[in-house]
């Protein structure tokens, strides 16, 4: 049997781009979203999810850049079920040699991809197309006193959103700089 995940890596160690097999015929797609053998297995390590989270956002938005510090860091396994997200994990892993550096991945409901973002690293994503929902499953439980956040338009970062003037929340537009972050992530 092939293997059930197509597995993309990039240029930092740790994200991946995942996609599930796909089974279609005149009814429509048939797709197992996510298999925790199969996923460990892609991982190379035990993972195990405690929460499922959704958003939904119109065109234009931009949430991120967002992370929680140990010993609340969360591993995210995202996906977009409709519209289109510029995803983005930004390693902060201080022992990392492309710490400071970022990944994208393209996520839209036609692709089906999912991308893998491992805890140390801060996210954030940016809708593409009106009624966008973003789905992700969680390491770890929301928790407020261990969030903390990245300005999504630091010079130090030089990200490429794609976006001239993105909806942001209040934190978001707050968010400290790169350069007056130190880095609880080795």
């Amino acid at each position: 049997m092939d293997h059930p995940l197509e597995i993309q890596t990039g240029p930092i160690n740790g994200p991946m781009m995942i996609r599930p097999r796909q089974f279609g015929d005149d009814r429509g797609v048939f797709s197992e979203t996510w298999r925790h053998q199969h996923f460990e297995a892609a991982l190379g390590q035990q993972v195990q999810f405690v929460q499922d989270n959704e958003s939904i956002s119109g065109k234009g938005v931009l949430r991120g850049l967002h992370f929680q510090v140990p010993n609340r860091a969360q591993g995210k396994l995202v996906r977009v079920v409709r519209g289109a997200a510029l995803d983005v994990a930004v390693d902060l892993r201080k022992t990392s040699p492309t710490y400071g550096q970022h990944q994208t991945a393209m996520l839209t409901g036609e692709n089906r991809w999912q991308f893998w973002v491992p805890p140390g690293f801060a996210h954030g994503f940016a809708t593409l197309e009106e009624d966008t929902v973003f789905c992700y499953k969680c390491t770890e439980v929301y928790s407020p006193e261990h969030e903390q956040s990245l300005r999504w338009n630091d010079p130090t970062l030089n990200i490429q959103w794609g976006l001239e003037q993105p909806l942001l929340s209040a934190k978001d537009e707050l968010a400290p700089l790169f350069s007056d972050f130190d880095s609880p992530f080795e």
